[in-house]
Formats: structure tokens, C-alpha cells, sequence
């Protein structure tokens, strides 16, 4: 993106002006292309909030970027109701001034939700695994069910409270709920790909020196070609391919960093570190490399939920990690609820019932959430019996859907479809794909808002303010919010 000023260019305008237009139109100054990006920012703005009324599930992915300066982003991702396709925008990427205390955080989200109107659709927020996130989730969780406050509410003895004295004591933490809080899976699955076997593998003290000493001299070798042109060259002369760094954002990054050196053979290899003036690796490190590497292969490939062999340590850390989603009623839900899945993926047959009730008393739920007029659509019409005289001991039955809930779980696990389009035929499992399905599993999103952000932060726009670089980087994110189609739509 250009500076703003670029407009007042003579050699812009003079380019601008050999484009042929026959409605004579001419590129304004800055001084009106600033009011110019001002309206188009509202418009952009009211379109996406438009977008967002109709929907009824929404979830959001939120992280903190600091580069001298520190924002807080947020993305939204929600699916559409006829063609299940994902959607997603940019909320907000807001300067966070002082510290970064889970308050703090709390406090901007909730405002960020409640400025579009997403305190009752938000289903989860998705971040990092840092502790001042977490934490912040956990000091402020979203209210109960009305079940459990009407469950208190009978338990609970009748207590007289002062008024007066509770508005001027209810401090403003009080008010603060967040959405369910998920942590993203491939900042966990990073964190055992490192993390966790950095500890098993230190655990030993005949694996510790050797990895520490290893990993440090290919860490001088990522350093190095990163940060030096002629480094580069140099590894690229030898090994005819770049070096990878690792990054804390893809889980098989660290893995996919070694393997490259790895490839390399050692000869060539300790040549490239003279040049460099790095220390050579020895026989029992380059052998150390190529064991790390077969080890750490299957959770590379973890791309997909896929049955595979794991190393003892890899499935250790997994469970761990993963402990409060592999039992969560949010979690079981999403894959039940997708047809790629369904209950294939349960052996058991007593699990097997026991998800299934789950499935069940979710549609049911959700149904009767939607409203009295969404149930008499499934009621059957009466039908008008001729008059026998037998009127007398005729007795009101009860209400009855013609399809129940459990009927349409049954036909829905017994279908055979794997397309999201088989759930057009029913109903109610397709409200519980979208609301528990509509959480992303990564909270890759909203980096890659920070990635544009970098593009727009430029050094020659350093002295942006912080309003127009939020403005300047959302409309650049949300530029399918800008067509002409949506504009009419948030116009009328």
C-alpha cells in the first residue's frame, strides 16, 4: 500500500490522467481523499454489520501484535445458513496501551463483541495458549444456562440485598462475560512438537547434551542464512534449496527446519559451517538429526485427525494437552454433528448410545430455542373425523411432532452421505453443525491480519495514527465488504 500523499504526485496524476474515462472523472487531493477513505470505511463498516444481523452463530479469533507499537486484532468467522460456506472479517485491530494484563484484554474484547452486536451469537473465542489470555477467560466466563440460574433460584434461600449499596459497589469487572474460550490447536500441537519433547528429550543426561548442542548449531545455521544476503547464497549454492526457519504459528515448522539440514550431507554440510563460521557437527549429532526426524515424521503429517503410530512421548503429550477437548461436550458435539465424521470415529457401542442421547438432547434443545413458530411447522394438520356420537369420550392428545428429534438423529447416522449438503434434510442436526462447528480450530486468522498489518506499518507510514492504520488495514481485510453488491444492500 502507498502513502496517502502519493494522490499529490505530479508523475501519479500524470499516470491517472492517460487512463481514458468518459465520465470525466478526476483524482482528488489528499485533502478530499481523506474524507474519500473516511466514507468508504463506514460503508465497509455498516455492509459487514449487515451481514452479521442474519447470522446466528459467530465465533472469533483474537491475538496481540506488538511492533513498537502494540494492537489487539480480532476476526469473525461464521457460515452461511443456505450454503454452509465459511465467511470471515476483520473487527478491529486496536492499539493496547501499557501492559498486557488479562483485564486489559478482557475489557477490549468485550467491547470490540458488544460494538457489533456479538454478546448473545459469539459461541467461542479462539487465541494462543499465553497465560494472559487464558486467564482472562477464565476470570471472566460467560454467564450460566438459564437452567442452572433457575436450578440456584430454587435451592437458594431468599436473600434481601441493598440496593444503593450494590450499584455504587459493583465495580465494572463485574459486567464483563466472554465467550467459551478455545485454545488454538496448532499453537498446542507446536507446543508438543517442541515444548514437550524438548523435555523428555533433556529428561535423560545422555540425550540432553547432544540434542542442546545440536539444536543450537542449527539454530546459528537458521540465524545466519536469515539474516545475512551472502549467507543465503552460500546455503543455497550447496544444498540448491533455502533453509527453513521455525515458527511458533505451524506445528511442523521446527520439524520441517531440521529435515532441511538433515538433507544436507555431512561433508557438505561441515564445509557450509566453515564458510560460515559456525561449528561443525559431529557424527553423533547428524545422526541424532535423522532420528529426530523419523521420530517427529507422523506428527508432521498430522494434517488431518487421522489413526496412526505415534512415539510413547507424542501420545503422552497429546493426551495431555488435548485432555480438555478430547471429553468436551462442545467437541464430541462438532464431530458428531459433520457428516465427514459422524459417529465412525467411536468403536464402542455403549459410547457409541451415549453420544447419540447427547446428539438428541442438543437438537432438542436447540429446537424448542428457535421458537413456537418453527415447531407447529412440524405438527401434522389435524384431521377432521365425521361425528359418531363418540365425541364425548374423546380426550385431547398430546402434542406430537411428526418428526422427532430422535427419529431425525437416527436417519442422520444411518445416511450414508459424507457432503455438508446431506444436512440440508435435516434440520435440527444442522443447527448443532453450525453452532458448534463454527469455531475455528487455529487462531491462524487473525495472524494473518498482523501479516497485512506489516505491509501497512511500513517505515515510510510509521507516523500513521491509530485510527487510520485500523481503518487503512480493515478495509484492506474486508475489501469483499466494499462490492458494490454488499453497499446497496447496507444502503437500503
Amino acid at each position: 500500500m502507498l502513502l496517502l500523499s502519493t494522490v499529490d504526485s505530479s508523475s501519479f496524476r500524470r499516470i491517472i490522467d492517460k487512463i481514458p474515462s468518459n465520465n470525466n472523472v478526476h483524482l482528488p487531493h489528499r485533502k478530499s481523499f481523506t474524507p474519500y477513505l473516511e466514507n468508504e470505511y463506514k460503508k465497509m463498516k455498516a455492509a459487514l454489520k449487515l451481514a452479521l444481523d442474519d447470522v446466528q452463530f459467530v465465533s472469533t479469533t483474537a491475538d496481540i501484535w506488538t511492533s513498537n507499537k502494540s494492537y489487539m486484532g480480532v476476526t469473525i468467522h461464521w457460515f452461511n445458513q443456505d450454503t454452509l460456506e465459511r465467511h470471515k472479517a476483520a473487527l478491529a485491530c486496536k492499539r493496547v496501551r501499557g501492559r498486557h494484563t488479562f483485564d486489559v484484554i478482557a475489557a477490549e474484547l468485550e467491547q470490540i463483541h458488544s460494538s457489533f452486536g456479538l454478546l448473545n451469537k459469539a459461541v467461542a473465542t479462539v487465541t494462543e495458549n499465553t497465560s494472559n489470555f487464558v486467564k482472562a477467560f477464565k476470570t471472566f466466563p460467560p454467564p450460566e444456562s438459564d437452567e442452572n440460574e433457575k436450578e440456584e433460584e430454587e435451592q437458594e434461600d431468599v436473600l434481601f440485598t441493598d440496593i444503593a449499596e450494590a450499584l455504587t459497589s459493583v465495580s465494572d469487572e463485574g459486567h464483563i462475560t466472554l465467550p467459551p474460550h478455545y485454545r488454538c490447536a496448532s499453537h498446542t500441537i507446536n507446543l508438543i512438537s517442541t515444548s514437550d519433547v524438548e523435555k523428555y528429550l533433556t529428561s535423560s543426561p545422555t540425550t540432553k547434551s547432544v540434542y542442546r548442542v545440536t539444536i543450537a548449531k542449527c539454530t546459528a545455521l537458521w540465524t545466519k542464512a536469515s539474516r545475512s544476503t551472502v549467507a543465503a547464497e552460500q546455503v543455497q549454492e550447496v544444498s540448491q534449496r533455502k533453509l527453513l526457519v521455525p515458527s511458533s504459528t505451524r506445528w511442523n515448522s521446527f520439524y520441517d527446519a531440521v529435515s532441511r539440514v538433515a538433507e544436507i550431507p555431512m561433508n557438505e554440510l561441515n564445509n557450509l559451517c566453515n564458510k560460515l563460521g559456525i561449528k561443525c557437527f559431529n557424527e553423533k549429532e547428524y545422526q541424532f538429526m535423522h532420528v529426530y526426524c523419523i521420530a517427529m515424521k507422523p506428527l508432521q503429517h498430522w494434517t488431518y485427525c487421522r489413526v496412526m503410530k505415534l512415539t510413547w512421548v507424542n501420545t503422552c503429550a497429546i493426551q495431555t494437552r488435548f485432555s480438555i477437548v478430547l471429553d468436551n461436550k462442545d467437541a464430541l458435539l462438532a464431530a458428531i454433528s459433520c457428516p465427514k465424521f459422524k459417529l465412525r470415529w467411536v468403536k464402542d457401542g455403549a459410547r457409541k448410545q451415549q453420544l447419540k442421547n447427547l446428539l438428541v438432547a442438543e437438537c432438542q434443545i436447540l429446537s424448542s430455542s428457535a421458537g413456537d413458530s418453527d415447531k407447529t411447522d412440524n405438527v401434522p394438520n389435524k384431521v377432521v373425523t365425521p361425528v359418531t356420537g363418540m365425541e364425548f369420550f374423546e380426550f385431547e392428545s398430546e402434542p406430537e411432532d411428526c418428526y422427532s428429534a430422535d427419529q431425525e438423529v437416527m436417519n442422520y447416522l444411518s445416511s450414508g452421505g459424507f457432503e455438508l449438503d446431506t444436512l440440508s434434510n435435516f434440520p435440527a442436526v444442522k443447527k448443532v453443525f453450525l453452532k458448534y462447528n463454527t469455531p475455528t480450530p487455529s487462531s491462524a486468522p487473525v495472524e494473518r491480519l498482523f501479516s497485512l498489518g506489516g505491509l501497512v506499518l511500513t517505515p515510510r507510514r510509521n507516523r500513521l495514527s491509530d485510527s487510520r492504520f485500523e481503518k487503512l488495514l480493515l478495509m484492506r481485510y474486508n475489501h469483499c465488504f466494499t462490492s458494490p453488491d454488499h453497499l446497496k444492500k447496507s444502503e437500503q
